[in-house]
Protein backbone atom coordinates (compact mmCIF):
# COMPACT_ATOMS: atom_id res chain seq x y z
CA UNK A 1 0.00 0.00 0.00
CA UNK A 2 1.55 3.37 -0.83
CA UNK A 3 1.30 5.82 1.41
CA UNK A 4 2.54 9.47 1.15
CA UNK A 5 3.32 11.70 4.09
CA UNK A 6 2.98 15.17 2.26
CA UNK A 7 1.16 18.59 3.28
CA UNK A 8 -1.73 20.25 0.58
CA UNK A 9 0.61 23.37 -0.17
CA UNK A 10 4.30 21.33 -0.31
CA UNK A 11 5.39 22.06 -3.62
CA UNK A 12 7.46 19.09 -2.76
CA UNK A 13 4.53 17.05 -1.82
CA UNK A 14 2.82 18.25 -4.74
CA UNK A 15 5.34 17.11 -7.17
CA UNK A 16 4.81 13.20 -6.07
CA UNK A 17 1.31 13.28 -6.30
CA UNK A 18 0.98 14.88 -9.69
CA UNK A 19 3.61 11.41 -10.13
CA UNK A 20 1.00 9.49 -8.24
CA UNK A 21 -2.45 10.54 -10.38
CA UNK A 22 -0.69 10.84 -13.84
CA UNK A 23 0.27 7.13 -13.06
CA UNK A 24 -3.19 6.23 -11.83
CA UNK A 25 -1.77 4.74 -8.19
CA UNK A 26 -4.27 4.39 -5.63
CA UNK A 27 -2.31 5.98 -2.46
CA UNK A 28 -3.55 6.78 1.35
CA UNK A 29 -2.43 10.33 2.20
CA UNK A 30 -0.70 10.73 5.44
CA UNK A 31 -0.91 14.46 7.22
CA UNK A 32 1.79 16.28 8.35
CA UNK A 33 0.92 19.88 8.57
CA UNK A 34 3.71 21.85 8.44
CA UNK A 35 1.70 25.62 9.75
CA UNK A 36 1.79 23.99 13.26
CA UNK A 37 5.69 22.06 12.91
CA UNK A 38 4.79 18.20 12.86
CA UNK A 39 7.67 17.96 10.40
CA UNK A 40 9.63 18.42 13.96
CA UNK A 41 7.83 16.15 16.33
CA UNK A 42 8.79 12.77 17.63
CA UNK A 43 6.67 10.79 15.71
CA UNK A 44 7.11 11.86 12.40
CA UNK A 45 11.18 11.96 13.11
CA UNK A 46 10.95 8.29 13.64
CA UNK A 47 9.28 7.64 10.16
CA UNK A 48 11.85 10.21 8.38
CA UNK A 49 14.47 11.49 10.84
CA UNK A 50 15.12 14.13 8.03
CA UNK A 51 11.85 16.01 9.52
CA UNK A 52 11.30 17.14 5.71
CA UNK A 53 7.75 15.98 3.59
CA UNK A 54 7.11 14.44 1.38
CA UNK A 55 8.19 10.76 2.18
CA UNK A 56 6.51 7.50 0.43
CA UNK A 57 6.35 4.40 1.82
CA UNK A 58 5.77 1.48 -0.61
CA UNK A 59 4.58 -1.83 1.60
CA UNK A 60 8.35 -2.27 3.16
CA UNK A 61 10.50 0.38 1.00
CA UNK A 62 10.54 4.46 2.58
CA UNK A 63 11.40 6.92 0.32
CA UNK A 64 12.59 10.66 1.70
CA UNK A 65 12.93 13.71 -1.35
CA UNK A 66 10.68 14.63 -4.30
CA UNK A 67 13.04 14.07 -6.74
CA UNK A 68 13.59 10.18 -5.81
CA UNK A 69 10.51 9.71 -5.09
CA UNK A 70 9.05 10.59 -8.23
CA UNK A 71 11.92 8.38 -10.39
CA UNK A 72 11.11 5.44 -7.93
CA UNK A 73 7.20 5.57 -8.69
CA UNK A 74 8.79 6.08 -12.26
CA UNK A 75 10.96 3.05 -12.17
CA UNK A 76 8.62 0.60 -10.09
CA UNK A 77 5.01 1.62 -12.00
CA UNK A 78 6.52 1.81 -15.78
CA UNK A 79 2.67 2.25 -16.47
CA UNK A 80 2.56 5.70 -18.08
CA UNK A 81 6.12 6.69 -18.81
CA UNK A 82 7.64 10.04 -17.21
CA UNK A 83 10.82 9.81 -18.96
CA UNK A 84 11.30 10.44 -22.55
CA UNK A 85 12.60 7.10 -24.59
CA UNK A 86 15.64 9.41 -26.10
CA UNK A 87 19.02 9.53 -23.83
CA UNK A 88 18.86 13.55 -25.04
CA UNK A 89 15.46 14.37 -23.78
CA UNK A 90 15.87 12.35 -20.85
CA UNK A 91 18.92 14.26 -20.32
CA UNK A 92 16.47 17.77 -21.30
CA UNK A 93 14.14 16.41 -18.19
CA UNK A 94 16.83 16.18 -15.73
CA UNK A 95 18.20 19.68 -16.29
CA UNK A 96 14.52 20.78 -15.43
CA UNK A 97 14.44 19.08 -12.82
CA UNK A 98 17.60 19.99 -11.00
CA UNK A 99 17.00 23.81 -12.01
CA UNK A 100 13.93 23.95 -9.43
CA UNK A 101 14.98 21.07 -7.29
CA UNK A 102 18.53 22.33 -6.69
CA UNK A 103 18.16 26.56 -7.73
CA UNK A 104 15.67 27.78 -6.73
CA UNK A 105 13.10 25.29 -4.25
CA UNK A 106 16.49 24.73 -1.23
CA UNK A 107 15.98 28.78 -1.36
CA UNK A 108 12.62 29.00 -1.05
CA UNK A 109 11.51 26.10 1.65
CA UNK A 110 9.53 26.70 4.52
CA UNK A 111 12.74 26.24 7.04
CA UNK A 112 14.64 28.87 5.02
CA UNK A 113 11.83 31.38 5.23
CA UNK A 114 11.21 31.09 8.79
CA UNK A 115 15.09 31.12 9.21
CA UNK A 116 15.38 34.86 7.42
CA UNK A 117 11.64 35.88 8.94
CA UNK A 118 12.11 34.90 12.38
CA UNK A 119 15.74 34.45 13.38
CA UNK A 120 17.43 37.05 10.66
CA UNK A 121 14.36 39.70 11.43
CA UNK A 122 14.21 40.34 7.86
CA UNK A 123 10.24 40.67 8.09
CA UNK A 124 8.09 39.49 5.88
CA UNK A 125 7.99 42.08 3.05
CA UNK A 126 12.03 41.07 3.29
CA UNK A 127 11.21 37.31 2.88
CA UNK A 128 8.92 37.41 -0.15
CA UNK A 129 11.39 40.02 -1.68
CA UNK A 130 13.84 37.33 -1.36
CA UNK A 131 11.65 34.55 -2.37
CA UNK A 132 10.16 36.21 -5.67
CA UNK A 133 14.28 37.18 -6.08
CA UNK A 134 15.15 33.83 -6.71
CA UNK A 135 12.00 31.90 -8.34
CA UNK A 136 12.88 35.01 -10.78
CA UNK A 137 16.58 33.94 -11.19
CA UNK A 138 15.62 30.30 -12.09
CA UNK A 139 12.49 31.04 -14.29
CA UNK A 140 14.78 34.18 -16.41
CA UNK A 141 17.20 30.60 -17.35
CA UNK A 142 14.01 28.29 -17.52
CA UNK A 143 12.35 30.20 -20.16
CA UNK A 144 14.84 30.50 -22.96
CA UNK A 145 15.75 26.71 -22.50
CA UNK A 146 11.77 25.61 -22.53
CA UNK A 147 11.41 27.83 -26.02
CA UNK A 148 14.32 25.27 -27.76
CA UNK A 149 12.45 21.84 -25.66
CA UNK A 150 8.78 22.49 -25.50
CA UNK A 151 5.43 21.13 -27.65
CA UNK A 152 2.79 20.80 -25.64
CA UNK A 153 4.81 20.01 -22.59
CA UNK A 154 7.90 21.00 -21.09
CA UNK A 155 9.71 18.52 -23.03
CA UNK A 156 7.61 17.72 -26.44
CA UNK A 157 4.68 16.75 -26.28
CA UNK A 158 3.87 14.26 -23.71
CA UNK A 159 3.86 14.88 -20.20
CA UNK A 160 6.97 14.00 -18.20
CA UNK A 161 8.79 14.63 -14.58
CA UNK A 162 10.05 18.07 -15.59
CA UNK A 163 5.94 19.50 -15.57
CA UNK A 164 5.37 17.73 -12.49
CA UNK A 165 8.18 20.15 -11.09
CA UNK A 166 7.29 23.21 -13.20
CA UNK A 167 3.34 23.67 -12.23
CA UNK A 168 4.27 23.01 -8.73
CA UNK A 169 6.81 25.96 -9.08
CA UNK A 170 4.63 28.21 -10.93
CA UNK A 171 2.09 27.43 -8.06
CA UNK A 172 4.31 28.76 -5.80
CA UNK A 173 5.42 31.88 -8.01
CA UNK A 174 1.22 32.78 -7.86
CA UNK A 175 1.18 32.71 -4.39
CA UNK A 176 3.28 35.25 -4.18
CA UNK A 177 2.18 37.32 -6.84
CA UNK A 178 4.72 36.98 -9.40
CA UNK A 179 3.68 37.77 -13.02
CA UNK A 180 4.37 35.04 -15.69
CA UNK A 181 3.88 38.02 -19.01
CA UNK A 182 7.78 37.66 -18.64
CA UNK A 183 8.02 33.97 -19.01
CA UNK A 184 5.00 33.36 -21.72
CA UNK A 185 6.59 29.69 -22.19
CA UNK A 186 6.05 28.89 -18.90
CA UNK A 187 2.28 30.21 -18.68
CA UNK A 188 1.46 28.24 -22.22
CA UNK A 189 3.29 24.78 -20.57
CA UNK A 190 1.51 25.15 -16.99
CA UNK A 191 -2.02 25.76 -18.89
CA UNK A 192 -2.01 22.78 -21.02
CA UNK A 193 -0.56 20.78 -18.22
CA UNK A 194 -3.66 22.72 -16.15
CA UNK A 195 -6.19 20.78 -18.26
CA UNK A 196 -5.53 17.19 -17.94
CA UNK A 197 -7.79 15.78 -14.83
CA UNK A 198 -4.82 14.49 -12.99
CA UNK A 199 -3.19 17.87 -12.58
CA UNK A 200 -6.79 18.97 -11.62
CA UNK A 201 -6.75 16.24 -8.72
CA UNK A 202 -3.16 16.86 -7.60
CA UNK A 203 -3.80 20.20 -6.50
CA UNK A 204 -3.36 21.48 -3.42
CA UNK A 205 -6.66 22.92 -3.26
CA UNK A 206 -8.25 19.70 -3.78
CA UNK A 207 -6.85 17.70 -1.02
CA UNK A 208 -8.07 16.55 1.55
CA UNK A 209 -6.07 18.56 4.51
CA UNK A 210 -6.55 22.24 1.93
CA UNK A 211 -7.32 24.47 4.62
Amino acid sequence: MLQLYGYWRSSASYRVRLVLQLKGLNYEQKTVHLGKGEQKDKVFKRINPQGLVPFLTDDEIEIGQSVAIMEYLDETYPAHPLMPSKAQDRARVRQIVNMIACDVHPLNNLRVLNYLEQDLNLGQERRDQWYRHWIDETFRALEPLLMTTAGVYSVGNEVTLADCMLVPQVYNARRYQMSLDDYPTIARIVANCEQLQAFVKAAPEQQPDAS
